[in-house]
């Protein structure tokens, strides 16, 4: 209460048909006037809802246990009690099934007040997809239609040990089952609600909880499913989701002896079930994490995750056409990790370069009628940065580009041309590299934006340099008295640095000129 009257009434309210419809609610022990709501609706609606109320049993896994024994249909579908459908929810999920002959129907999911729910499984209705795709391994909530012939067939039900994640096993299984798995994706079936309050039980599991059921997760997983690209598939999501969250920032304020239980647990799985494959497909962030936790170094481990959290993502190591982050534990002799554990492969990174390009100082170096822009810029790359420039370009960013605030250029893509003197060299702290231009400008009328460009990891990425929060040089007079000429350094709506020049004075139009204007002006004037 008072989340479950709404679901309730959803429920009853659905476009089947009560005709078509068996609620089985069971009431785990609650101690609000939940039991009371289940009986009311029981009452209102006899041949429609059963209730059992049981004592608590401390997860959601034997009372969904209890509702399949007790559920008479050919179809069952589960619903937490704080969530509700939409009303042609079931309807659409049974003419799917019935239709395309399938054995799990995934219906669209959102999530509201704040609940994160993927949606990239949701692009489209598909009659017929895989378990071992990209997308539904980090779809495995039970919050799907299941054929009730395949969950006793198998006898599927949801493991009682598990306090979180119990539906993942009988998800699993019933997709590594199904003849067919399809999705409804243009209708919202279901609606995910956060509480006010973020008591859902997945919110308040601790680190070892959750690490003990990720792992009967995956060893139950590893029984059903051979090693190889397919079990990969579906261990990308485990590793990148919830063994991933058991070393973000809150690990460390975790008592020493839970991080060391926690980073035992992640050797154990990474050693079963971490290939070098499904290593690579993971972001060098969360695969430099993991493989400190494997190696069971906790002091770096902390240090990594303190050190992003107050400054950033670390530098690239550029060296031999490759990248590498620079995280503690980066060529360690101590704890001897391959530099494999620190490589950027295959990831696009726009956003952490981006975030350590700064602009140091900018002005203005004339010489008689002749003006430079003199730039010095700071890059977190290190190593081997003889690809890193800086380059005035007119014209404005892609809009792909605004949210990274940087992008990788497509391809074959051609680099303006060099302009000025340029030098490079490795900053005190030995973090980034300091880019120093000077850079001659022209006498015209344009708009430029200033941009790094560097090559990293066989990409070249086009950085804009942000110019808000930085001292601007004055705007300044340059090319002579006769033909005077205006320059000024400002950001952009975006923050983005640009430099504009343009003439001081309009150009002075002829005689002949300006009467024909007014003549023009006038006639129009007796047209209105």
């Amino acid at each position: 209460m008072p989340y479950l009257t709404e679901c309730l009434n959803s429920l009853v309210g659905q476009s089947i048909g009560l005709d078509r419809l068996e609620v089985v609610a069971v009431d785990d022990g609650s101690t609000d006037d939940s039991g009371a709501e289940l009986d009311r609706f029981a009452e209102r609606y006899p041949g429609t809802v059963k209730v059992v109320h049981q004592a608590n049993s401390g997860g959601p896994a034997m009372p969904s246990n209890r509702a399949l024994e007790l559920a008479t249909g050919r179809y069952v579908y589960f619903i937490g009690s704080d969530d509700y459908l939409g009303e042609e929810a079931l309807e659409r999920m049974v003419t799917c099934a019935d239709t395309h002959d399938s054995d799990v129907v995934i219906g669209k999911m959102v999530g509201t007040n704040g609940r994160y729910v993927r949606q990239s499984l949701y692009k489209t209705n598909d009659p017929d997809i895989s378990l071992y795709g990209p997308e539904l391994p980090f779809a495995l909530a039970n919050t799907k239609l299941f054929r009730r012939d395949l969950v006793e067939q198998h006898k599927l039900r949801f493991p009682e040990d598990m306090p979180v994640g119990s539906d993942q096993p009988f998800t699993i299984e019933a997709c590594v089952r199904a003849r067919k798995i399809s999705v409804v994706a243009d209708y919202t079936c279901y609606y995910a609600v956060k509480r006010g309050d973020a008591s859902n039980i997945t919110y308040r599991a601790d680190h070892l909880a959750r690490l003990r059921c990720a792992a009967a997760i995956m060893d139950r997983t590893a029984e059903l499913i051979e090693a190889g690209p397919k079990r990969d598939a579906v261990f990308k999501r485990h590793f990148a989701w919830e063994l991933s969250k058991l070393i973000r920032d809150d690990f460390v304020g975790l008592d020493d002896e839970t991080k060391r239980s926690v980073c035992a647990g992640i050797t154990r799985l990474a050693d079963a079930y971490l290939t070098d494959a499904l290593s690579d497909s993971l972001s060098v962030k969360l695969r430099a994490r993991l493989r400190l936790a494997q190696r069971g170094a906790v002091d770096e481990l902390c240090r990594a995750i303190t050190e992003e959290a107050a400054h950033g993502a670390p530098p690239f190591h550029l060296e031999g056409g490759r990248a590498f982050a620079r995280y503690p534990g980066f060529r360690d002799a101590g704890l001897d990790l391959p530099d494999r554990c620190f490589e950027l492969v295959g990831e696009i990174v726009p956003g952490r370069l981006a975030n350590k390009t700064e602009l140091v100082e900018s002005g203005w170096v004339q010489t008689g009628d002749e003006l430079a822009l003199a730039l010095t810029v700071r890059i977190g790359v290190v190593g081997d940065t003889g690809s890193a420039v800086i380059r005035l370009v007119e014209g404005a960013m892609p809009k792909s580009a605004d949210k990274a605030r940087a992008r990788r250029l497509p391809g074959g893509r051609d680099l303006p041309p060099a302009q000025g003197e340029f030098t490079r060299e490795v900053t005190a702290d030995g973090d980034a590299t300091l880019l120093r231009a000077r850079i001659p400008l022209a006498a015209d009328k344009s708009k430029r934006g200033v941009r790094v460009f560097v090559d990293v990891a066989g990409g070249t990425y086009e950085i804009p340099v942000r110019g808000e929060g930085q001292p601007m040089p004055l705007a300044r007079r340059w090319h002579g008295e006769a033909d005077p000429y205006r320059v000024a350094a400002r950001p952009n709506s975006k923050g983005r640095l640009v430099i504009s020049t343009g003439p001081l004075h309009p150009p002075k139009t002829s005689l002949g000129s300006r009467l024909r204007s007014r003549l023009l002006g006038a006639q129009r004037s007796k047209r209105k």
